[in-house]
């Protein structure tokens, strides 16, 4: 039975409480449930099958959501994706807590937690207890860019590893001399002696355990005494294995018979020095993966010059607030997100969308925080600071992709999980096995250390997360930002992507190109009455009535009561009656028979235009067509698709007739053509029939069709409701970013199943030989300075692998 509480803000009288009570009770599982008028709060007690999200839920459903707080914590010791589990794991365990991500990339974890259960405190302390010091991060402080935390964390492993080398030199030599060059053996007995060169290789070989092996004795045995054995435990329990054996042949040599009487102090000296090498190889890979978040991060200047009654004020970043005036000189950093308000320019964007060319900006227009102005000098209000600046949402996106866990992921959690106890009894096994042959103590004890080290799993930790961080690092270069990680490998299985057409496949500035009158009144007459009632409107066509109207110098006609039918167009009222305006169906909402005239609509959709008609007191007065200008580089993105192998459809309210003009031109495969706004999610589930979808859309109306969609893309220049509904965003209003995106998927894809063929391969292989099945046939086992060696390798190795990503989807 578990026992937890919610914080909830909602309730405010006796029914509250009771509607609180009757929703918890409801959900399966729960035997008991007490809400708190006074103290806002729930206490349930609950087993299985309710969770405490599923409680959540609940209480969600029922009007009565539960507030909680979230924090974040900097994590020390975490050196690879098993790390990264053993943390969440531990912090989910916890009553309280609702979600809980660890980053490997940035060493940190974000926990959303209920604070009448929990504080920041007790879930630093719950990580700390898991053997990973950690603490509550400053966020007032500014963040240290992920790459120099990496560098830093290189750079003492780096010592640590010269050290160790320093110390085991002299050991290796005096072990290993006398079996590598003849001659030594005579030498070191005729003049320090057997017993001298034991107690020599003692010291130093306990020196390296006391102070470079620390780190793995650090977590890996108070990992082991937790019932938790992992990779730094077999570290830990092979070095020592080898090293308390052979003190014991150096200190009380009698207390073993003396066909026994060997000392292992070099593979013990060693397996240290070959891991930290290993370790120190992979921190300065990881690094180099990490670095797109440190460019992020390091685009924010730390200063800016404030303009004050006072004068001019050079501030930290961390004192400006919103409504502050800075002061932009040419060539400088854009220090936060505001609007222009003296001056005009050019401004390099290219951090943001990765277009090379300087965007023009005057007064009245946002800038963005990180990017570069050009030779101007501007004056701007400052509109967001800290965490609500483009740049913060991006690098959080950035590292929430980058700590996500992709689906193939749960395997090797699950073999990762129970692979350190399998291999500790393999080793055990391994010693039983060759004793029992009567190969003696010697041999089986070198055999069962040499397994245990062999099969230290990171490699196959490794495998996946480094793989997204590299891939997600580098999309965010690319202007791709995966807002979730899992998203990768969903991308890559797509066999169809949906485009909306407006704004998406068009540039979303559509232009009056016809005006025909169907009665007697003129083009100017309809054009006043057409702007008079667009005025109230948002929609892009309005717009293009609206721009004809201000050419052509035409005052808006006094219109009332304009009220927009979705998906159809507007009806107003007008000085000379009701007034409809937009497509057929609007048109027969009014009453008003437009088929003596469909010949020429039908004419104008033929050419890609969008006819729009407009009606007063149900008679047919005036045709227009508008044409959205198709992007530049919509054919290339279609050809790119097809290319890769997938299908395009275009989903889009226009008429069939104008759909179809544009999806011939670019040569799209399927549409879906008159669709209403509310429409488009079930657009999406029809287009599903061939495979999983991808959708790409810009608009409010695209939302939910981004949602229901596998993979939702949002263009970057669209609405913030699209880009939130959608798991990747690209950056530029470029739909060739859809291609790079599903490249850039299925290379991480690729890379992701390669980590984990020569993990698992690696590791499949190499346990028997270091259990010494080749040895009956005359073959020879694996020794722990080897098995050190190769498992380093193996770490390194799918790394490397990982960091071609850097070069994916040019």
């Amino acid at each position: 039975m578990t026992k937890t509480s919610f914080s909830i803000d909602a309730m405010h009288c006796g029914a509250c409480t009771g509607r609180v009570e009757r929703a918890l009770l409801a959900e399966p599982g729960v035997t008991s449930a007490s809400a708190n008028l006074m103290a806002r709060s729930a206490s349930v007690e609950f087993d299985a099958p309710a969770t405490q999200a599923s409680l959540r839920a609940a209480l969600e459903k029922a009007g009565y959501p539960a507030s909680g707080g979230s924090a974040r914590l900097e994590v020390e010791g975490m050196t690879c994706a098993s790390c990264t589990g053993r943390v969440e794991r531990a912090l989910t365990a916890l009553p309280g807590v609702t979600s809980a991500s660890v980053y490997l990339a940035t060493q940190s974890a974000q926990v959303s937690f209920d604070e009448a259960t929990l504080t920041p405190e007790d879930l630093a302390r719950t990580v700390t207890e898991a053997g990973y010091p950690a603490r509550i991060a400053d966020r007032s402080a500014p963040t240290a860019p992920a790459a120099e935390r990496q560098a830093a964390e290189a750079r003492q492993l780096k010592h640590q590893f010269l050290l160790s080398l320093v110390l085991t030199f002299p050991v290796f030599v005096l072990a290993m001399g006398a079996h590598m060059i003849p001659g030594v053996h005579h030498l070191i007995a005729s003049t320090i002696g057997e017993r001298a060169s034991w107690w020599i290789q003692f010291i130093l070989t306990a020196a390296v355990l006391a102070f470079p092996g620390r780190l793995f004795l650090r977590i890996g045995i108070p990992a082991l005494l937790r019932g938790a054995p992992e990779m730094n435990s077999l570290v830990a329990m092979g070095s020592l294995a080898a090293f308390f054996y052979s003190a014991l042949v150096t200190l009380a040599p009698q207390l073993l018979p003396e066909s026994a009487r060997a000392v292992y102090f070099e593979a013990a000296a060693t397996i240290v020095t070959l891991i930290l090498l290993g370790r120190w190889l992979e921190a300065r890979a990881k690094g180099r993966a990490g670095e797109a978040i440190s460019r992020l991060i390091g685009l924010q200047p730390k200063t800016a010059r404030v303009q004050t009654e006072a004068g001019v004020e050079e501030r930290p970043i961390a004192e400006l607030a919103p409504g502050d005036v800075l002061l932009l000189a040419p060539g400088e950093r854009v220090a936060l997100d505001g609007v222009i308000t003296e001056g005009a320019g050019h401004v390099d964007e290219s951090m943001l969308t990765g277009e090379p060319l300087p965007v023009t900006k005057a007064e009245g227009d946002k800038i963005t925080g990180g990017t570069v102005n050009g030779e101007a000098a501007l004056s701007y209000r400052v509109t967001a600071i800290g965490a609500d600046t483009v740049l913060s949402r991006i690098i959080a996106m950035v590292e929430e992709a980058q700590g996500a866990k992709l689906p193939v992921q749960a395997l090797v959690d699950k073999v990762t999980r129970v692979f350190v106890p399998v291999v500790m009894a393999l080793s055990v096994l391994t010693f039983a096995i060759w004793m029992l042959a009567g190969m003696g103590f010697t041999h089986a004890f070198v055999a069962a250390i040499s397994v245990m080290i062999i099969a230290c799993p990171c490699a196959m930790g490794l495998a996946t997360p480094v793989s997204i961080l590299v891939g997600t690092g580098r999309g965010a270069e690319l202007g791709l930002l995966f807002r979730r990680g899992d998203a990768l490998q969903r991308l890559s299985e797509v066999a169809l992507v949906g485009f909306d057409k407006t704004g998406t496949l068009t540039e979303g500035r559509p232009a009056l190109t016809d005006l025909e009158p169907l009665a007697d009144l003129s083009e100017s007459e309809i054009l006043a009455l057409a702007a008079g009632a667009e005025s109230r409107s948002v929609h892009p066509l309005a717009r293009a009535i609206l721009a004809e109207a201000a050419v052509r110098g035409i005052a808006h006609a006094p219109v009332k009561r304009v009220k927009a039918l979705s998906g159809k167009g507007l009806r107003a009222q007008a000085e000379a009656g009701k007034l409809w305006i937009g497509n057929a169906a609007a048109m027969a909402e009014a009453e008003a028979d437009i088929s003596p005239f469909s010949e020429r609509a039908a004419a104008l959709a033929a050419k890609g235009r969008t006819p729009v008609w407009m009606a007063i007191e149900g008679k047919p007065v005036a045709l227009m067509a508008l044409s959205d200008p198709i992007k530049a580089e919509a054919r290339d993105a279609i050809v790119a698709l097809h290319a890769a192998g997938v299908q395009v459809a275009m989903v889009t309210g226009d008429t069939r007739a104008t759909a179809q003009a544009v999806a011939s031109e670019l040569g799209i495969d399927r549409v879906e053509a008159e669709v209403l706004p509310e429409g488009k999610r079930d657009a999406v589930e029809n287009l599903r029939a061939t495979g999983p979808v991808a959708f790409v859309g810009d608009g409010i109306n695209d939302a939910p069709a981004l949602a229901a969609a596998d993979v939702g893309l949002a263009i970057g220049t669209g609405t913030d409701v699209a880009i939130e509904a959608a798991e990747v965003v690209l950056m530029r209003g470029d739909p060739t970013g859809v291609a790079k995106a599903l490249d850039l998927s299925r290379a991480v894809m690729r890379n992701i199943k390669q980590n984990l063929f020569w993990a698992f391969a690696y590791n499949v292989a190499l346990i028997p030989v270091a259990m010494g099945i080749l040895v009956p046939f005359g073959g020879t086992g694996l020794s722990p300075m080897l098995a050190a060696g190769a498992m380093a390798f193996s770490s390194v190795f799918v790394v490397s692998n990982a960091l071609r990503l850097r070069r994916a989807a040019r």
